[in-house]
């Protein structure tokens, strides 16, 4: 039998600010992998060009950029709802099922803000 895997000690300060940003990097790569996240970037970059096409103004371009930002974020946690769920539960289950329909949902809501914004910076 192995031994248990001991906790890293925890770092503080100049330390856990370069750890942070390192493991931020780590969900970043690891987001790539997702064709959902690379289609929804390639979305948001193609909204950003359409708004530079109609000469959207800066607190236009900044209210695209806050929204898709937080496209972004909740479609990090939903990929790590995910990984959980697969993880905990790797045959299918009615709990699985509805948590990764939550978190679809939560980011189908953000794309839906985000388009509706988008649609009314183009159209108005």
């Amino acid at each position: 039998m192995t031994a248990p895997i001991e906790k890293p000690a925890r770092k503080t300060g100049l330390a856990h600010f370069l750890a942070a940003a390192g493991y931020s990097i780590g969900g970043a790569r690891r987001l790539l992998r997702e064709s959902a996240f690379r289609q929804e970037l390639l979305g948001l970059v193609v909204l950003a060009v359409l708004f530079a096409i109609v000469g959207a103004t800066l607190p236009e371009f900044l209210g695209l950029a806050v929204l898709s930002l937080i496209v972004l974020a909740v479609e990090a946690l939903n990929t790590a709802i995910e990984e959980l769920v697969d993880n905990a539960s790797p045959g299918w289950s009615e709990f699985a099922k509805n948590a990764k329909d939550m978190g679809s949902f939560a980011v189908m809501c953000t794309l839906l803000a985000t388009g509706l914004y988008a649609g009314w910076v183009v159209i108005w």
